[in-house]
């Protein structure tokens, strides 16, 4: 059997055509590069879904990782040890957010981060409700999945948590099902899945005065915006809107599985009794992983790849045209090629993964294609994959 057989038979698999059927077998990761095992090239045009912001294998990042290997690893459950590598990187975040987000409950990933919110919330408040908008997307565990209003994904896995209410994104009509029963509304300033979609200043705005008006706490969602991409550290920096609750991962590891919940310390403190242990979990705050995030906030910072994020997208709108592009909405280096035809989106990615460009499509907007490489993409390989992307174009 090759190594494609291998994998489809013995790598749990999550659809029935993995990557359109494009087999990419990857041996080696550099910057933004991917060498496959015969030495193909392809540049990576969505940093594995806004994960691998600062390059694959940033030489920095490596050097962390290794040298914290020589010291220890794991050591004891999540909470117990005053591990350096955690306590180092909680203080360095929180002098980067504002001053009542200064308390990391350390994860190891974005649906945990989420799962984790939502305990908080519900034990802060000692309310049931939570509410979420439509097309959004929280993660896959059963909670996070409860929050996601496409029922072909839900269907299945029913029941759900109770109490959850989807609401319409950028409908401030709809912000008056938010009330004294609700213990968080949970929201992403910028859409993702939803195929990059903003909030409006004025919504979140509105939101906010809501939720403060009924003593609900506010969750943003920054699991795939945060860390640079959108043009600042975190996508709210763009609004005059601080959350309660700020859920980061992806970007935040460098390529290493790490996530957080982050509040003030006299919110987070309501998991440390009634009950005790009111969260906790094995490898959250893993040594090497914190680690690696250390690095990767360094390197956003001293290399000011969130001004970065503003110029790709500056080159992106410039040099992406075609008459087969119907929209193209970004932020930063977040954006959506939406061709308003989710058969014509799937030839292109396919073909672009076949001419070594990787690009993939969003979970609830199938008809636009991902864009979100690393924010350490030179210009060349920007342009390049740009030009690449029109020669499919031009073709069909």
């Amino acid at each position: 059997m090759n190594q494609r057989e291998l994998f489809l038979r013995h790598v749990a698999q999550t659809s029935d055509l993995p990557l359109l059927g494009v087999d990419v077998n990857i041996a080696k990761a550099q910057g933004s590069k991917l060498i496959d095992v015969n030495g193909k090239e392809y540049i990576d045009l969505i940093s594995g879904i806004s994960v691998s912001s600062v390059g694959h294998c940033h030489p920095n990042v490596v050097e962390a990782i290794k040298q914290q290997s020589e010291k220890f690893m794991h050591l004891m459950v999540y909470g117990e040890f005053n591990q350096s590598p955690q306590v180092k990187y909680a203080t360095t975040l929180s002098n980067y957010l504002p001053k009542n987000l200064n308390s990391v409950y350390f994860t190891t990933g974005g649906s945990e981060a989420v799962e984790g919110a939502m305990k908080l919330a519900k034990r802060a408040t000692g309310r049931t409700e939570i509410i979420s908008f439509k097309n959004a997307y929280h993660g896959s565990t059963q909670g996070a999945m409860s929050l996601m209003s496409d029922e072909s994904f839900k269907n299945s896995f029913r029941p759900l948590l109770p109490d959850v209410q989807h609401l319409e994104f950028n409908n401030s009509d709809e912000l008056k099902n938010i009330s004294s029963k609700t213990a968080a509304v949970i929201i992403e300033p910028i859409q993702g899945e939803a195929g990059v979609r903003k909030a409006t200043p004025e919504f979140l705005q509105a939101l906010k005065n809501k939720c403060a008006e009924h003593g609900v706490l506010l969750i943003f969602d920054e699991i795939q915006s945060g860390f640079g991409r959108t043009g600042k550290l975190f996508a709210f920096e763009h609004y005059n809107s601080v959350p309660d609750i700020l859920l980061i991962a992806k970007g935040m590891g460098g390529g290493l599985p790490i996530g957080a919940f982050v509040a003030s310390r006299e919110l987070m403190n309501n998991l440390t009794h009634n009950p005790v242990l009111g969260h906790t979990n094995t490898f959250g705050g893993n040594a090497l992983c914190v680690a690696a995030a250390q690095a990767t906030l360094e390197i956003l910072l001293n290399e000011n790849l969130s001004a970065r994020a503003l110029e790709i997208e500056k080159i992106i709108r410039q040099k992406l045209k075609h008459k087969l592009i119907k929209e193209v909405r970004i932020h930063g280096a977040l954006g959506a090629i939406d061709f308003h035809d989710e058969q014509l989106n799937m030839r292109v990615i396919k073909s672009c993964i076949e001419n070594g460009i990787i690009s993939d499509w969003f979970l609830f907007c199938s008809t636009a294609m991902r864009i979100a490489p690393p924010l350490v993409i030179s210009d060349e390989e920007l342009i390049f994959s740009i030009e690449k992307i029109i020669s499919v174009l031009n073709k069909l």
